[in-house]
């Protein structure tokens, strides 16, 4: 798929079919977000994959959105350790995946955590570790095809702001 395509047309996907993510796919997503780049090339990052049907459900309970988390063929939460721009870091890695994911036609969803020092004791990360992100992956229960309209055409029905109200030139 094209780069533009798939960043114009990838929407949150929050209801996943049963169908399981192939291996090769989850492998391709997790690397996706491991070779992304980083402050100082420091990669502060960690994916937590949480298969565990218990583990899994206890994050359910500690995201905004459990049904995500309930849901989802693959959930990956994404930690990082030290000060600066490691959540910016985490966030290009964290697009990566989800990018990836859409290109293989997987759904994926950021899902946020009212009470991250709960997840981080959940996912037994270590004391210097924190969780940025909770991802949640899968099919879409509803098919979608982004090259059913061009770039523009998605960019025209998403909800965003004007450009021209986003982009200052100086």
């Amino acid at each position: 798929m094209d780069a533009f395509l798939a960043v114009a047309s990838k929407r949150e996907v929050r209801g996943y079919s049963d169908r399981p993510v192939p291996d090769a796919a989850v492998r391709r997503i997790l690397e996706a977000g491991r070779i992304a780049g980083s402050s100082r090339n420091r990669q502060p990052w960690r994916f937590v994959v949480v298969g565990d049907s218990g583990v899994r459900e206890r994050v359910a309970e500690a995201v905004f959105a459990p049904g995500n988390v309930r849901g989802a063929a693959l959930v990956v939460a994404v930690a990082v350790r030290g000060g600066g721009p490691v959540a910016f870091d985490a966030g290009r890695a964290a697009q990566n995946m989800m990018l990836v994911a859409w290109n293989e036609r997987i759904g994926s969803c950021p899902n946020g955590m009212p009470d991250p020092d709960r997840v981080a004791r959940v996912l037994g990360l270590e004391e210097d570790e924190r969780p940025v992100i909770v991802l949640t992956f899968g099919y879409p229960a509803r098919a979608r095809d982004p090259q059913r309209r061009s770039p523009e055409e998605w960019i025209a029905g998403a909800d965003r702001r004007p450009f021209e109200e986003v982009v200052r030139r100086l």
